[in-house]
């Protein structure tokens, strides 16, 4: 299937999924945006995928909206504020991204800003090289974020360090992505997409159910009592260990081998 401005791409259980207009930094139209959440919907509904790794052709992760076009479309009359406001294929994105039953894993090789660095953090886990960048550039356009920026980012870096950063604009490196918590692991440009699809290839062989129960745990867990997370526990638990992968993993553990997990 073409995708505008995208590559799809499943190998081993996992969907590579690559954001393609190099010249732009990966700048996002609407061609491409529809694009995205097509393919984000066709490794949801995969059963052989079961890790999503998404990035960026060339230097750049996501630049963020291709401003050029939104003002061209501006001036000639094709879009209003409205419709900057309400984007019902952004937030199918982001959600799909957020409530993805496998984990997804971006893998920034280059600038991540405005809505390229949101769509990094919606992801579950982020890994950089060390060209990345990132920043909340829409301060400086006069903007204010989009793509669950405010959602994310004070969950990942407090509420006083998202105030700053996203009243300020400002363009921070890998390092101190690092140092804030924002990406998981730091490495050279060569190793990057070795490294994200390595940590891949670990959660593929794992036990799908189990994983995606935690995955939805550990979310619910933010805004949920102890209690709540408790109880939740409890139900997964009775859950996965009525699965053939817990009876496969315990006989792995006193066979003092790997485990082979189906997904069963």
């Amino acid at each position: 299937m073409d995708l505008e401005h995208l590559i799809y791409k499943v190998d081993n259980n996992i969907a590579m999924i690559t954001l393609n207009r190099p010249e732009t930094l990966n700048a996002l139209t609407p061609l491409m945006r529809k694009s995205f959440a097509l393919a984000l919907e066709m490794a949801e509904k995969d059963d052989d995928v079961r890790v999503l790794v998404i990035t960026g052709a060339g230097k750049g992760f996501c630049s963020g909206g291709d401003v050029k076009a939104m003002n061209a479309a501006k001036k000639s009359g094709k879009t209003s504020a409205l419709d900057e406001k309400i984007d019902p294929i952004r937030d199918t994105i982001v959600m799909t991204l957020r409530n993805a039953t496998k984990p997804v894993i971006a893998a920034v090789n280059g600038a991540a800003a405005g809505a390229g660095m949101n769509i990094a953090l919606a992801c579950d886990i982020r890994i950089a090289s060390e060209n990345a960048k990132f920043g909340e550039t829409f301060a400086k356009r006069g903007l204010h974020p989009d793509w669950g920026g405010t959602y994310f980012l004070p969950r990942i870096v407090g509420t006083a360090k998202a105030c700053e950063l996203i009243w300020s604009g400002k363009i921070i490196n890998a390092k101190e992505a690092l140092k804030l918590g924002i990406i998981s692991d730091l490495v050279t440009p060569s190793k990057l997409m070795k490294t994200s699809l390595e940590m891949a290839q670990s959660f593929a062989a794992g036990p799908p159910t189990a994983i995606r129960l935690a995955k939805r745990a550990l979310y619910r867990s933010m805004d949920s009592s102890l209690r709540e997370a408790l109880e939740f526990e409890t139900y997964a638990q009775n859950i996965c260990s009525e699965t053939q992968d817990a009876k496969e993993g315990i006989s792995a553990f006193v066979e003092k081998r790997d485990p082979y997990f189906t997904g069963k």
